[in-house]
């Protein structure tokens, strides 16, 4: 697929969009946490590692979110995954439907709220979801063999969907495997229909999943 680009697709790939020198202090930082902690998926990374928080507020990260978003550019959840030999998992497909929020509240349209890592999550009407935007920042280079991100190029249009619809898509729909360098950024709507296989040749697939939003929340919420 050539012109990729986030108006049209739901998703566009930045090429080197960190350095090396920015890849290797987020490894070292994340492989020196602690070992309790089970590193291949950890939550509100931007809490937990200085590197990860750096690139969180960096100007780059924020203007190229504000240029799609249209408006400020709120942080939502940052997510840091590792795919690893250990911990080597199969994603069917899917939608990211839930956001993180600072407290619970009573909002017609949000519901299952739960919580993860101490934070309140919920999942918004779809007005909510197309106000937000997705970086996938990769830290290893990352393709097919190793459990890259497929997409289903503009389902992300279709808004919220039930699983048999999620079901019908997937099977008639040509997927797009998102292959990527270190460095690389795959930019998406959260929506956007995603899955991931089990790596072929098990390795390290490091990504920083950040999300950020230009939704206005009720007075009495604020991103987490």
């Amino acid at each position: 697929m050539s012109n990729l680009n986030i108006c049209d697709n739901g998703f566009e790939i930045l090429e080197k969009f960190i350095s090396q020198p920015e890849i290797d202090s987020i490894k070292t930082e994340v492989e020196a946490f602690s070992e309790d902690y089970p590193k291949f998926g950890i939550r509100n990374a931007n809490d937990k590692f200085h590197t990860i928080k750096k690139l969180c507020s960096s100007e780059k990260l924020i203007k190229k979110a504000e240029s799609i978003l249209k408006a400020e550019a709120n942080l939502v959840r940052v997510i840091f995954f590792d795919k690893t030999p250990g911990y080597n998992w199969l994603v069917t497909w899917h939608q990211d439907k839930t956001i993180c929020v600072n407290a619970k509240a009573e909002i017609e349209q949000w519901k299952a709220w739960s919580i993860k890592d101490g934070k309140h999550h919920v999942q918004p009407p779809v007005d909510v979801l197309n106000k937000m935007i997705a970086f996938r920042i990769h830290l290893d280079d990352t393709d097919e063999k190793n459990g890259c991100l497929r997409v289903i190029p503009s389902s992300h249009k279709s808004g919220i969907l039930a699983q048999n619809e999620i079901d019908l898509i997937s099977k008639t729909e040509k997927p797009f495997s998102c292959a990527v360098n270190a460095g690389d950024a795959l930019i998406m709507r959260p929506h956007l229909l995603h899955s991931s296989s089990k790596s072929v040749i098990p390795n390290h697939r490091r990504v920083v999943h950040i999300e950020f939003s230009s939704y206005q929340l009720p007075c009495n919420l604020s991103w987490a």
